[in-house]
């Protein structure tokens, strides 16, 4: 008689921490469904049972550790949705408390996020995080300009992350404003109720 399952309904929950936590210890080559049952004190089964690729594993790690800038744009929309701010200057001081923050965090973020470039189960949740931010800052100026502050945003915290640079957030807030006046549009107040 096969011995009854225990009733855990945070198992899956433990499994995407673990993925996590494994993606930033030993990168996502360092990922398997062996490595994160390991982690999670699981058995290997419990895995493949929730998840039932490693691309589906690393889909929910990415859902998950994919928040941290956009959770930071709508944490700080006050500031951002009040048309007297400077929205160069809100979203340069933004990113800079964003980096200085739990760095080793926004690394596994961008790892993951890039993971999409050899991995297409991915790409949609990276491009998820990227029409969210980009929606959210549209509500101030518009769409167009809202995407365009998210590729730069990407290009700025990509060259430090990988150059091991300072983040200079005089240079940001002045590119930021560049592509914010180059759009042609004022800046609008942010609010739900704006359209696209």
């Amino acid at each position: 008689m096969a011995a009854p399952r225990r009733y855990d309904p945070e198992r899956r929950q433990r499994i995407i921490d673990a993925a996590i936590r494994v993606v930033g210890r030993s990168g996502i080559a360092g990922l398997s469904h062996r490595t994160a049952a390991a982690e999670a004190d699981v058995p290997l089964g419990s895995t493949t049972y929730h998840f039932k690729s490693l691309d589906d594993l690393l889909v929910a790690a990415l859902r998950q550790a994919g928040e941290g800038f956009a959770e930071v744009v709508r944490e700080h929309g006050g500031a951002l949705a009040d048309p007297d701010s400077d929205l160069a200057s809100e979203l340069a001081r933004l990113t800079g408390q964003w980096l200085d923050g739990d760095r080793a965090g926004v690394e596994l973020e961008y790892e993951l996020y890039l993971a999409a470039l050899r991995r297409p189960a991915l790409r949609a949740v990276a491009a998820e995080w990227c029409e969210e931010v980009a929606e959210l800052l549209s509500r101030r100026t518009d769409a167009r300009t809202g995407r365009a502050l998210v590729a730069l945003l990407d290009g700025i915290c990509l060259q430090v992350l990988l150059t091991g640079g300072e983040y200079d957030e005089e240079y940001a807030r002045d590119a930021l404003a560049r592509v914010i006046g180059g759009s042609g549009q004022a800046q609008r107040p942010l609010s739900a109720g704006t359209p696209r």
